[in-house]
């Protein structure tokens, strides 16, 4: 669980309604139903027309990365390096098959079958590398989708501003029906700001940082897959293995 996350969504609402209240302001002033639908269901509704089902599912399936990010498997993935280059040495390439058996993670299988395989390191690297840059498109695409939500989410709560003050208009022979039209209209614009800057573009940077993270440590997997494809000295990749344990 990543507490600094559940900390800071804490500590945002409270920031927010704290000043509400320290001006005389009621929390239910801020509860709208109305203004919450059209913010929301309408900023959702605009990420997924701009994008793919499959890649605004995936998107939203990110979503618990925010607060329980994919363990680190650095010290693991330098484990298996280790193990990796030292029966290729002593056994040959072929040993390498059990650890591809024993593996979930299609990156590290594919790699290892490249080198069981024989293939030349020159063109193994080539072949990860284009597999790397599909998958970190597509994972980035999907982490962009709350930047999206960012984006749109503002302007959407200016739409319901605007609804609420003709929602106004349409009453002004009506005073009593004038308090929920105008709570509407502010209200609405209080959603889609604090929506996009308190959650949205902070979960879209997050997820970023997530992915950028793991397609490090793909790349330095590209690279070890290459040195032992090669038959390099053991040294070569204990070099791998010491930036990838280097990061902070």
């Amino acid at each position: 669980m990543d507490w600094a996350s559940i900390v800071g969504v804490v500590i945002a609402l409270a920031g927010l309604l704290l000043g509400h209240s320290m001006d005389g302001g009621k929390f239910a002033s801020l509860v709208q139903p109305a203004a919450f639908s059209i913010v929301v269901v309408g900023t959702f509704g605009a990420v997924l027309l701009q994008n793919e089902s499959a890649t605004f599912m995936r998107g939203v399936r990110m979503l618990r990365w925010v607060f329980r990010p994919p363990p680190s498997r650095r010290i693991t993935l330098a484990r298996e390096i280790t193990a990796w280059s030292s029966h290729a040495r002593r056994d040959g390439l072929l040993s390498l098959e059990q650890y591809m058996q024993g593996t979930s993670d299609k990156f590290i299988q594919k790699g290892l079958r490249l080198v069981i395989d024989g293939i030349h390191p020159d063109k193994l690297r080539g072949i990860l590398e284009i597999e790397l840059t599909a998958y970190e498109f597509s994972q980035r695409q999907a982490a962009k989708i709350w930047e999206s939500a960012a984006g749109y989410a503002p302007t959407i709560g200016i739409l319901g501003a605007v609804l609420g003050l003709i929602h106004v208009m349409e009453n002004l022979s009506d005073p009593s029906r004038l308090g929920s039209g105008i709570a509407v209209a502010f209200v609405s614009t209080v959603y889609g700001v604090g929506l996009a800057n308190l959650f949205f573009y902070p979960i879209g940077n997050k997820l970023k940082g997530i992915v950028a993270e793991t397609v490090t440590q793909y790349e330095i997997l590209t690279e070890v897959f290459h040195d032992i494809a090669s038959g390099d000295h053991s040294r070569v990749v204990e070099e791998r293995v010491a930036s990838l344990l280097s990061r902070p």
